[in-house]
């Protein structure tokens, strides 16, 4: 038996798929590829899913944050904060808007937004907060809210990596004002491409967002602003529309596999992203925490486990954002956790089996690095 274990399986996600295929079938015959029926449709559909009154399909998850940030009106000498250890998106998404990114540290158990490193940076200058719900967790969005309400301060939130996460029963991206997501294919609702989306229960916002990823265009010809040209491919929309309705389960699933590795692995000297009392983690990404990140990640990959690492250079260290000045050792805890974090294989369709397999591969290398140090 094979002991291959892959990060990705895209077959048990389409079920019986010859209904899907007939949709996309007429779809191409008969020219319904832009805004059609079934980009509406599947908006109206996740954004009930959210608990939103409107969403609005873009490209890619990245042009949902330009777009969302666009809408607000922030550009040129605006600031935006956001957290030190996302992915290159989310920051990129300040720039292409035309502010300046102000980067705060995260909490050392949540990995995610720090409430009081938040508190101590925002001045007047900051108009907007881009908390990012990453690996699947929530941020801490009840203690966010209060800090940037008390200074009228527009939050947007980064949920690309969390769709149908709840805190108190309430879906990420319905705090803030906007929240965005990504449809990548790697995503817990995956396309079979790019996309995105926004969501926001602002009517004014909609319909700004709503111009900003159409040209700016609000009938035939007529540009009242300068836009993108940013909307979710129908072909897209129909597939999401396919998956929605199974993605609650799926992120149970994606629960049961993380509660298994937690509980076969407490025995290592591993640690986990803290889970909190009110919360659902749906686990885009299962972390482990180690010191020996990258010699265990040289063994799990030897023996066939698809595991990764994700974000290995922090933001504040990327080339690209060299211009800000930001230095080695200005966010000591998103730098730790570049360096000791390790993405082990899940999937809403891994069995027991599988895990074991993960398991039993990280358990051995404790153990021989166990014995290698008792013999030195």
């Amino acid at each position: 038996m094979s002991r291959t274990v892959v990060r990705y399986n895209y077959v048990p996600q389409f079920g019986r798929i010859d209904e899907l295929m007939s949709d996309l079938r007429h779809m191409l015959l008969e020219g319904r590829y832009v805004l059609s029926c079934e980009v509406s449709n599947f908006e109206s559909a996740f954004a009930s899913y959210c608990g939103c009154r409107y969403a609005s399909g873009v490209n890619t998850g990245t042009d949902a944050l330009v777009i969302a940030l666009r809408a607000l009106g922030i550009g040129a000498g605006d600031r935006v904060i956001t957290q030190a250890n996302t992915f290159h998106a989310t920051v990129a998404a300040i720039e292409l808007a035309g502010a300046r990114p102000v980067l705060i540290d995260v909490d050392e158990r949540t990995f995610l937004m720090d409430p009081d490193a938040l508190s101590s940076q925002l001045t007047k200058r900051v108009c907007a907060v881009i908390p990012v719900h990453l690996f699947g967790k929530p941020s801490p969005m009840p203690a966010i809210m209060n800090l940037c309400g008390a200074k009228h301060v527009s939050v947007v939130e980064d949920a690309a990596q969390a769709h149908g996460a709840t805190i108190g029963g309430k879906r990420v991206g319905s705090f803030g004002v906007m929240g965005c997501f990504s449809f990548h294919p790697s995503k817990n609702l995956a396309a079979a491409g790019d996309g995105g989306a926004i969501v926001t229960d602002d009517e004014v916002l909609a319909k700004r967002i709503e111009l900003q990823r159409s040209l700016g265009q609000r009938s035939q010809n007529e540009h009242v602003a300068v836009g993108l040209n940013s909307k979710l491919d129908a072909v897209q929309a129909r597939i999401l529309s396919w998956k929605l309705p199974h993605l609650d389960s799926w992120n149970e699933a994606r629960a049961r596999v993380a509660e298994w590795y937690r509980s076969e692995l407490s025995s290592l000297p591993v640690t986990f992203q803290a889970l909190d009392a009110g919360e659902v983690h749906v686990y885009h990404l299962l972390q482990i925490r180690t010191a020996r990140r990258d010699a265990l990640l040289a063994f799990l990959r030897a023996q066939g486990i698809d595991a990764v690492v994700r974000y290995p250079t922090p933001i504040h260290l990327q080339t690209a954002f060299q211009k800000w000045g930001w230095h080695s050792g200005e966010f000591p805890v998103a730098e730790r956790l570049s360096r000791e974090l390790l993405c082990l294989p899940i999937r809403p369709d891994m069995d027991e089996a599988e895990v074991g397999i993960v398991v039993e591969g990280v358990h051995a290398f404790f153990e021989s690095a166990y014995r290698v140090g008792a013999k030195t």
